[in-house]
């Protein structure tokens, strides 16, 4: 497998892994450093399996034992990690502001560190030219779905959020084509009504890309792309700093590659709330 990196060896040998191995295997894309920094006894302890299990994860990723997928993972996160160690001081347990800066830093490093470029111009390619764009977002991340179904729209037209009761969400379901784009966009534990829906998605051919958590979520599979978000917090819940800030460079994206027509329709915007005194500007 090369220098594949080692969640993209994880998404590829998904299908072969045995329950107890997809435990470690999580363990390994959602808390690297227990790998990069432990031993074979506490990554099992933490995926609540055995060591034997971890050394044939290992083997099935490609990966000459556990030391093989040690080294690996030490690699990635030297590199990953590397600018924002150099701002990391030593921060008093009670900190919890600068200790929840540190994460969200580590957070939407990792995740763009991990974006393939390819999957991102083909997202925003799709973004800007597909017929309509659809939002699908479990409860806990639907308010960074909302904010990022409300910038695509400022930039083109047909661009809701799919949301509301199982006859709605059905409808408008059974109303999208091949020519269509779904954003799906969930972390664990998933809503179960998403992945039903991704399930209808499949059935009438209608491309889905899934931002989540894991290259083993649910929302991964037969996904046309796949971008994995950093959700790590200090607090008791999932942070969404990282989910924002790739969805953020997304609308940018688009915006740059609909130049013409978006800064057109941009300026009709502006205008009407200049108009109507909408807004208030104490400049």
């Amino acid at each position: 497998m090369g220098s594949m990196l080692v969640q993209d060896r994880v998404q590829r040998s998904a299908a072969t892994l045995s329950a107890a191995e997809r435990r470690v295997a999580e363990v390994l894309i959602r808390h690297p450093q227990t790998v990069a920094f432990g031993t074979v006894a506490e990554l099992a302890a933490a995926a609540g399996s055995g060591a034997a299990t971890v050394v044939r994860l290992a083997a099935k990723l490609g990966f000459d034992g556990f030391s093989g997928l040690q080294a690996a993972v030490q690699g990635e996160l030297s590199q990953q990690l590397r600018p924002a160690a150099s701002r990391i001081r030593e921060l008093a347990p009670d900190d919890v502001l600068g200790r929840s800066l540190q994460r969200e830093l580590a957070n939407v490093q990792l995740t763009f560190d991990g974006v393939d470029r390819l999957a991102y111009e083909r997202t925003v390619e799709v973004l800007a030219t597909a017929g309509r764009v659809r939002l699908l977002s479990g409860d806990a991340s639907l308010g960074a779905a909302r904010q990022f179904c409300e910038e695509i729209s400022y930039l083109r037209d047909d661009v809701s959020v799919l949301d509301g009761n199982p006859v709605v969400v059905g409808r408008e379901l059974a109303l999208l084509s091949p020519g269509d784009v779904v954003i799906a966009v969930d972390l664990r534990r998933y809503d179960q009504w998403v992945i039903d829906a991704l399930v209808e998605l499949r059935n009438i051919g209608v491309p889905f890309v899934a931002v989540t958590d894991s290259r083993l979520s649910p929302l991964t599979v037969d996904a046309r792309d796949v971008f994995v978000v950093f959700a790590d917090a200090v607090g008791p819940f999932d942070s969404h700093v990282a989910t924002l800030a790739l969805f953020g460079a997304l609308a940018a994206s688009v915006a740059e590659r609909m130049k013409g027509s978006a800064a057109e329709r941009l300026e009709r915007v502006e205008s009407m709330w200049m108009r109507t005194k909408a807004l208030r500007n104490n400049s």
